[in-house]
């Protein structure tokens, strides 16, 4: 980062020519950040410290009752002084999209942004669309949770993309930046501000296509099973350009004792959990004893929402691969478990039924959540060397851990839909069993 000119006040940011702005107080960008949609701690008052401020943005810690959060929060002022976000702002974004980094040479170079627009819906980070002088759109994501290391959104899509997969939007580069961190050897940590991908105009995602398709009682087989074979494409492809590992027994020992750890939690939170807790934890014991296939970098946080709908020869594009977000940066970038993927996207099939049974005029779309199911299992088989039926018991212990997820977020936020997660595990448990 920047060091600070010689004439510059304490705590007063400085631009890239060296000279002072005029960036407002912690306070003030306090009650700024309490009403983003990123804000992690909803319901409390930031007590915000700026740790850094470069080129236009400021790298703020909140220390919240619920664990100290690094925000990155670049900001600027209208015209009557009240603050508003930097990425409205187009020259800010045609800045940070020069400073994007291409390092690799198989990676182009953004051209000039002459315009930008803020994508909206987003909870967790930023995107904004950009228009360059040569024609191309890119939308460049905007990091706002910070963590000590490499992101890796930004690292798996790399990988891809350097090897060649058209499985993934075409990356452009990232940012880098460091900052002040006492709890650090070094007393500097180091990780990514923002990434920059090829945008794809005019694609719907996954969901909105199953969705469709089971309440118009349309098949979605076909689709399904195509998009297990590209997810095993993507594995494939991870597994050649990224380190992979057995799965050893400590590795085992962990994996496994975390599933237990979220279900003891879910249990006192959500009674309808407690009824299978015992056949839950069965369940989970014979996964931990069960054949592993190698561990290797995933997607982490699958669903439908997650892949693009383009058209062929490209077909499934996928998306967002920063793992899930409540999970540690460091853990999200270990090599891990195929099936917790494939087990993921069931999931997702089997709600897509649930929202349709929860519609003012109810689908029943069981059947057809039934079927989607199979197909895409049946493609991920054929696309991989892994038997599906020889892990069994481990994608039962993944979609397990999964649902028992789900019945948590929908006690907290959705008590009418605690039905569907419920649902899985009831099945769950009972095929195991039998």
């Amino acid at each position: 980062m920047s060091d600070a000119a010689p004439d510059q006040a304490p705590g007063e940011p400085i631009d890239r020519t060296g000279a002072p702005t005029h960036a407002p107080d912690d306070r003030t960008l306090a009650d700024w950040i309490a009403h983003q949609r990123w804000y992690t701690a909803k319901g409390t008052n930031p007590r915000l410290r700026t740790l850094a401020e470069t080129d236009g943005t400021r790298l703020v810690l909140d220390d919240a009752p619920t664990g100290p959060v690094l925000y990155q929060a670049p900001v600027t002022h209208d015209g009557t002084g009240t603050l508003r976000d930097a990425t409205t702002d187009p020259d800010w974004i045609r800045d940070l999209a020069a400073r994007i980094d291409a390092d690799d040479e198989s990676l182009r170079p953004i051209g000039t942004v002459t315009a930008s627009r803020v994508l909206s819906g987003e909870q967790s980070n930023t995107s904004v669309i950009c228009d360059t002088e040569d024609g191309e759109q890119v939308i460049v994501k905007v990091f706002r949770v910070l963590h000590h290391g490499d992101n890796p959104d930004v690292t798996t899509q790399l990988a891809l993309s350097a090897a060649g997969s058209s499985r993934v939007p075409r990356v452009y580069g990232a940012l880098r930046s460091t900052w002040p961190d006492t709890g650090r050897p070094e007393g500097i940590a180091r990780g990514h501000l923002a990434f920059a991908q090829e945008f794809l105009p005019g694609l719907e995602d996954a969901w909105r296509v199953a969705l469709r398709d089971a309440r118009q009682g349309t098949s979605f087989a076909t689709e399904a099973d195509r998009l297990g074979a590209a997810l095993a494409e993507v594995h494939r492809t991870l597994a050649t350009a990224l380190p992979t590992e057995p799965a050893d027994e400590e590795r085992r020992t962990t994996a496994i004792a975390a599933m237990h750890r979220r279900l003891a939690a879910a249990a006192r939170e959500a009674p309808a959990v407690a009824a299978h807790v015992d056949a839950v934890r069965a369940v989970y014991a014979r996964a931990e004893q069960a054949v592993w296939p190698d561990l290797q970098r995933i997607h982490g946080d699958l669903h439908l929402g997650q892949v693009l709908a383009a058209p062929e020869p490209r077909g499934w594009v996928f998306l967002d691969f920063e793992g899930e977000p409540l999970r540690p940066l460091a853990e999200r970038s270990l090599p891990d478990v195929t099936l917790r993927d494939v087990a993921g996207m069931l999931r997702s099939f089997d709600y897509v039924a649930g929202a349709l049974a929860q519609d003012a005029d109810p689908v029943d779309a069981g059947e057809w959540a039934h079927a989607a199911r199979s197909a895409f299992l049946d493609g991920y088989q054929r696309g991989t060397s892994a038997d599906l039926r020889a892990h069994r018991e481990l994608l039962d212990a993944f979609e397990l851990d999964k649902a028992v997820y789900e019945v948590v977020y929908e006690t907290r936020n959705r008590p009418g839909w605690v039905g569907i997660p419920l649902a899985a595990v009831t099945r769950l448990v009972a095929r195991s069993a039998a």
